[in-house]
């Protein structure tokens, strides 16, 4: 282990971890919350925003608006271009492009930040991302513009989970909840007006300025943080790269590619790729994520998996209540979709709440609040299949899942940071987002396959059209609302065995 440079605090002594144990099974050890080697730093320089970390701060939060603003525009932007491109049948496959590398490269990415500090494969990333960008932006087929939304899901992998190692490294404790506050803040912006800019943008100048004019605005976020990240200390751990870890990270994307292109064609033979990627999937995930993640041990891999819990549980339920409005009540898609716009309001006003110093001894059951709120307001969503429920209920009931999550995303980004040895941030970080991905997966492919079951083939935006059985949205809300429910119970295991509330 290196020493720390000048800048950093004096070491603190850290126990020795058993030889043959792995890190999820160190992390959930009595002794294993390391102390922050920041926190007793006299520091002058106020909060995030004060003289020391202003122009970090800015740089991330501009970074992560641009991506925002990406994965907002680029769902407004795509039914063009693959008209365009005459690609409609890989239509599906531009977005599981992206979702498949980023799950490598958050991996990889980890890896990379503990030897080497994420210095370079965070600019190696938003190299990709800028790339990738361009890429589809210039596409003339559209299988070169599946292979740039696979190099942009590479530059978002790596520059998530070194965004997240540079807040463990650059910042205090006490500032963390603020900094990781401000990931969630940059997202309302984009996610309000991107949709409108980027309609605006595609029928006055094309869907490819959509791509195109991005990449120029990233070198602005780049020139303010460099100097700040270049007094960062370099990787705790000298080794080369684990390359176990980045084979069982391949396998992963591998197996989840395999099951998504499953999903997508609807075939019997389609069980034999659905059967590979379950065979490649399982025990790369098992041998990825800290040891007992899937039994919900204490301590990290408890918040490794409660992240997988709500992630999921919020997109399997976010997925479905358009349709269900549009379909069920008759809703326009603008209406449709602007039930679900004031959760990113409150999702950002969530994380602010957790941000406050006060409630740091109260993480663990902010957390467990927060998931209990997702579960219930998630329940009540199919209320409205009834014509006496109004529909608004549904913008009222995502104003509460909204506000759960930022409770319970922002305050696991914390509880890693705080949980992982030095040296072992980007790993832990790269866990937790793979967590995310995978429950995403998981619980969106089974809310897809309950609904199946449940006749929702029946459904069509067509007024001509059978409706689909109440039975089958049911189905999908309450998968939504028990895995909720399942993460209030993980959030009661995130302090490690042996340590006290408040302590």
């Amino acid at each position: 282990m290196t020493a720390p440079d000048a800048d950093a605090a004096p070491s603190v002594p850290v126990p020795a971890p058993d030889p043959g144990a792995t890190a999820g099974q160190a992390a959930d050890r009595t002794a294993d919350r390391v102390p922050d080697h920041t926190a007793d730093r006299t520091d002058t320089a106020g909060g995030v925003l004060g003289r020391r970390y202003r122009a970090l701060t800015l740089g991330i939060v501009s970074v992560v608006s641009l991506i925002a603003f990406e994965a907002s525009a680029v769902n407004t932007a795509m039914p063009v271009a693959a008209r365009a491109l005459d690609g409609i049948g890989l239509y599906a496959f531009a977005f599981s492009a992206f979702f498949t590398a980023s799950l490598f490269a958050m991996a990889l990415s980890g890896e990379w930040c503990d030897r080497a500090g994420p210095l370079i494969p965070l600019f190696t990333g938003i190299a990709a991302f800028g790339a990738g960008l361009v890429g589809a932006g210039a596409a003339q087929e559209m299988w070169m513009f599946v292979a740039a939304r696979g190099l942009q899901g590479i530059g978002s992998g790596l520059v998530i989970v070194a965004l997240y190692v540079v807040v463990g490294r650059a910042y205090p404790e006490r500032l963390r909840p603020a900094v990781v506050a401000s990931f969630s803040a940059a997202w309302v912006v984009p996610v309000i007006v991107g949709p409108l800019v980027a309609g605006t943008v595609t029928e006055n100048l094309g869907w490819r300025w959509v791509f195109l004019a991005i990449p120029v605005l990233i070198l602005l976020p780049l020139a303010v943080m460099l100097p700040a990240l270049r007094k960062l200390p370099p990787g705790e751990n000298a080794e080369a790269m684990d390359r176990r870890r980045i084979l069982l990270a391949l396998g992963v994307a591998a197996g989840a590619g395999l099951l998504q292109y499953a999903g997508q064609d609807l075939r019997p033979l389609s069980v034999l790729p659905a059967a590979a990627g379950l065979a490649l999937l399982v025990p790369c995930v098992l041998r990825l994520l800290p040891a007992r993640t899937f039994l919900a041990g204490r301590g990290l891999p408890a918040v490794v998996l409660l992240r997988g819990l709500a992630q999921g549980s919020f997109l399997a339920a976010e997925t479905f209540v358009p349709l269900m409005l549009v379909t069920e009540r008759g809703l326009s898609a603008t209406l449709a979709g602007l039930s679900l716009t004031g959760g990113g309001l409150t999702w950002a006003l969530g994380s602010y709440t957790q941000s406050r110093a006060r409630m740091e001894p109260h993480r663990e059951r902010l957390m467990t609040l927060g998931m209990g709120m997702q579960a219930i307001a998630v329940a009540a969503v199919p209320l409205v299949l009834t014509d006496a429920v109004p529909v608004w209920l549904v913008a009222v009931c995502w104003l509460l899942v909204g506000y759960g999550m930022g409770l319970t995303i922002s305050s696991g980004a914390v509880l890693t940071l705080r949980l992982s040895r030095p040296g072992e941030e980007g790993t832990n970080s790269a866990s937790l987002q793979v967590s995310d991905a995978l429950g995403s997966v998981v619980l969106v492919g089974l809310a897809g396959v309950l609904f199946a079951l449940g006749g929702g083939g029946a459904v069509s935006v067509s007024a001509h059209d059978t409706a689909a059985p109440a039975g089958a949205f049911v189905a999908v809300f309450a998968l939504a609302a028990g895995a909720a429910l399942v993460g209030s119970w993980v959030a009661g295991r995130l302090r490690p065995r042996g340590e006290r509330r408040g302590g």
